[in-house]
């Protein structure tokens, strides 16, 4: 049989995944200690699951929801996940018209987000549309629904979102301020008008081999960003918001606050921060590949529904590498560093920079002020 375009595409993926190992091993991403690399291998696999998920098995013509990222599986914990949202994704092809659904269970807030494709496989620079639960109100049967297009269907008055030419993927989120104990939103994806387009999938050797170079493109953006290297540093930048500079799947509303730690035994961090008035807020603990640090040991993040705040109104947060008495404190899990990250969702203004000291354990405070 003739060597074919998939197989090609096969052997170019796997030789690809074997030598990206050298992005955390050697060279400037040189990550440090035995937990860090045995975390890239971990990682590695994970980004391998993603990448054929959002690519090879991803079909617009009959799309799905995947979970892309959770609170509750490690092989879906990447690139800047929380420990408080479930991200949903699906393919759309922008010929074709679309509706998504869902009812809302428990979660706090929920949205629809489309992203572009600029090159197959590369990372989103736009961001295409946005909807929140408050534009998609559930109906009297207690779901909620929006259309996605090329155009607004004639007669229809409801959420929409128009497609561009480049619009490719759409990513759902549902945060929750308990989603251990919570209903996650059961979201929907079907097709209703498919433009006169074929209704068959691209099951052929060449669409098997573009999914296949888009799932790699995807895999070489993720380490283009990770793992991140601070150089042994305690620190957090000051918080801005993310407006229209869309890079990867960052949220066009949303305020961030990124930082790293790099804690000795016997030390903690104590952060206090000021929120802003906010639908949603969290504050999340990362290893160097961006992803939450095994919170089936105990949790790995704080939000504005478990966070207990001072009498003033601010919140300290506490962090070491073991647990700590602090109602709000939060464990490294031995991990000496890694990253930290504060989100706010319709905040009513810029959060102020938060305050980070290292001090001596025996030192942080154990109670609220």
């Amino acid at each position: 049989m003739p060597d074919t375009e998939s197989a090609q595409a096969w052997r170019e993926l796997l030789s690809a995944f074997a030598d990206l190992d050298q992005n955390f091993l050697a060279g400037p991403k040189e990550v440090r200690g035995q937990t860090a690399v045995a975390e890239g291998y971990r990682n590695l696999a994970t980004i391998l699951g993603v990448a054929l998920d959002m690519n090879l098995f991803a079909d617009p013509v009959a799309p799905r929801f995947i979970d892309n990222l959770t609170p509750t599986r490690p092989d879906r914990r990447w690139g800047g996940d929380n420990t408080d949202c479930y991200y949903s994704y699906a393919v759309i092809d922008p010929r074709r018209t679309y509706r998504v659904s869902g009812t809302p269970g428990d979660s706090a807030m929920y949205s629809v987000t489309v992203y572009n494709e600029p090159e197959p496989g590369a990372w989103p620079n736009k961001t295409v549309g946005l909807l929140y639960d408050t534009d998609m109100l559930p109906g009297d049967d207690g779901r909620f629904s929006c259309l996605l297009g090329p155009r607004r269907p004639d007669g229809y008055d409801g959420p929409f979102i128009e497609l561009s030419a480049d619009a490719h993927g759409v990513l759902t989120r549902d945060y929750h301020r308990f989603p251990a104990e919570e209903a996650r939103v059961d979201w929907h994806i079907e097709v209703v008008d498919h433009a006169g387009l074929d209704v068959v999938p691209d099951h052929t050797d060449a669409g098997v081999a573009r999914s296949l170079r888009a799932a790699l493109r995807f895999a070489q953006d993720v380490y283009a960003l990770t793992p991140l290297i601070l150089a042994g540093q305690n620190f957090l930048a000051p918080p801005y918001r993310a407006g229209d500079a869309t890079h990867g799947y960052s949220m066009a509303d949303a305020c961030y606050c990124l930082g790293g730690f790099n804690l000795e035994p016997g030390q903690a961090a104590v952060i206090t921060v000021r929120h802003p008035r906010s639908r949603f807020w969290n504050f999340t603990l990362w290893n160097q590949y961006m992803a939450a640090l095994d919170v089936e040991y105990g949790r790995g993040g704080i939000n504005i529904g478990t966070a207990v705040p001072n009498s003033d109104g601010s919140v300290t947060i506490v962090i070491a590498r073991e647990q700590l008495e602090h109602p709000n404190a939060l464990s490294t899990k031995d991990h000496t560093e890694g990253l930290m990250s504060f989100r706010w969702f319709h905040a009513d203004e810029l959060p102020d920079q938060p305050t980070l000291d290292v001090v001596a354990i025996a030192d942080a405070p154990r109670t609220v002020s």
